[in-house]
């Protein structure tokens, strides 16, 4: 299976964060705890170039808590502040307004020498599509400020916010970038749900990832589905789609409703808490 998804509309966005940046003080960057590498989009530095940085491992109440200690290490010795969030449920999200300061003190501090005062931190919000950046900004806005959904492409154009006096908000879409070097990276992706899953093949990407999870997490998929272990991934879904009573008419067996299925219920946080992958693969 290969991976690519690079509609239109991320070039627009690409170009319009590239104008915004001149902007900004700060870029705040989501990426997904299970998959931090992975869901970092590659053409950030390059647009981030010399402005403070902050990453946020969003969803970390869906990963091993470990690793994403691991991980927030793994950033701050890069040079960006680095902190854990679950943004809906509010997880992690009363220290991120001193964070946004703390990023910008420097900046701060020249206002100051300047004369200049109170004027407010300007941060771009950026992340892949997915990742959770509107249910973040709603979060730490204490309402609802930009749209939210669970399939990529949601935000489509940007949008300013105003938190308070202090900080600024820029919500920007989700973008991708135009070639994965490595298809690794894409499968990553797929699992997630930052490629549109119209483009594809659902019971092949849950295959694979029952595999990987066969690998790293042993009995997670058996014991969430009450299934025993099959020789193979395809054997597995068939299990799956016993279990969960996915059948077809004439008692059929219905895998990609079962594929469906599971990938929705990793997406979710309902096979545990998972990591995909670790800091020293990038090391």
């Amino acid at each position: 299976m290969h991976f690519q998804w690079y509609p239109g509309h991320m070039t627009k966005a690409k170009r319009m964060m590239q104008e915004n940046m001149k902007l900004i003080d700060l870029v705040i960057e989501l990426v997904d705890a299970r998959i931090p590498e992975s869901s970092r989009n590659p053409d950030i530095d390059e647009l981030g170039r010399n402005k403070a940085r902050l990453v946020l491992l969003n969803k970390a109440d869906l990963a091993k808590d470990r690793w994403n200690d691991a991980w927030a290490e793994h950033f701050r010795r890069q040079g960006c502040l680095a902190v854990k969030l679950d943004s809906r449920k509010n997880g992690g999200m009363k220290q991120i307004r001193g964070v946004i300061q703390e990023a910008c003190k420097e900046k701060i501090e020249r206002d100051q020498k300047r004369g200049i005062q109170n004027r407010p931190v300007r941060a771009m919000v950026v992340g892949i599509p997915n990742v959770g950046k509107s249910t973040f900004i709603n979060s730490l806005a204490g309402k609802a400020c930009a749209k939210t959904g669970n399939k990529p492409g949601v935000t489509k154009g940007k949008q300013w916010i105003r938190l308070n006096k202090q900080v600024e908000l820029l919500d920007t879409p989700g973008i991708l970038w135009p070639k994965f070097e490595d298809q690794r990276v894409g499968l990553m992706l797929a699992y997630i749900g930052s490629i549109k899953d119209e483009i594809l093949n659902t019971e092949e990407l849950a295959a694979k990832l029952i595999t990987h999870l066969d690998q790293n997490y042993p009995g997670v998929v058996e014991e969430k589905y009450q299934a025993e272990h099959a020789p193979d991934a395809y054997e597995m879904l068939k299990r799956i789609a016993v279990s969960r009573h996915c059948l077809l008419r004439g008692n059929e067996l219905d895998t990609m409703k079962a594929a469906s299925l599971m990938l929705d219920d990793f997406r979710n946080g309902r096979l545990g808490r998972l990591t995909l992958e670790y800091p020293q693969e990038v090391c």
